[in-house]
C-alpha cells in the first residue's frame, strides 16, 4: 500500500496588523546577546539631544535572528537591484560615529581683517 504524497506547507500566511499599532521610528539599533536569545533595541536619536531614547525593543532566538539576517541581505538586495546601491559614509571610526556623532553649533564667520587707519 502507497501513503499519499504529504500536502506541502503553505509558505506564506496572513499578517495582521492591529490598527491601534504603534510606529516607532528608529535610526539607531544596539544589540546585545545572551547564549538563548539576542536583544534588539531600536533607537531614535535626534541632533542636539544628549540621549538615544529606545522606542521598541525585540527579543529572538539565535535561529529565528540568522533567518532575519538572510532575509534583511536578501532584501537590501533586490532593493539595490532597483534603486541602486547604498552608499555608505566613511572615514570615521565606525558608523555609528558617522552618524551620530555630538551635535557642534556651526562655527561663528571670521571677520574680514580691516585696513589701519591712517
Amino acid at each position: 500500500m502507497t501513503l499519499p504524497p504529504p500536502k506541502p506547507q503553505p509558505t506564506a500566511f496572513p499578517i495582521e496588523i492591529p490598527p491601534d499599532l504603534q510606529i516607532a521610528y528608529a535610526n539607531l539599533a544596539r544589540i546585545s546577546h545572551a547564549p538563548a536569545e539576542f536583544v534588539l533595541d531600536f533607537a531614535r536619536l535626534l541632533p542636539g539631544d544628549g540621549k538615544a531614547i529606545v522606542t521598541a525593543r525585540v527579543i529572538m532566538s539565535p535561529v529565528a535572528l540568522k533567518l532575519f539576517a538572510l532575509a534583511l541581505n536578501e532584501n537590501l538586495s533586490r532593493y539595490e537591484s532597483t534603486f541602486g546601491t547604498i552608499n555608505l559614509p566613511s572615514g570615521a571610526s565606525s558608523l555609528a560615529d558617522t552618524l551620530f556623532k555630538p551635535h557642534h553649533p556651526p562655527e561663528p564667520p571670521i571677520e574680514p581683517p580691516q585696513e589701519p587707519k591712517k
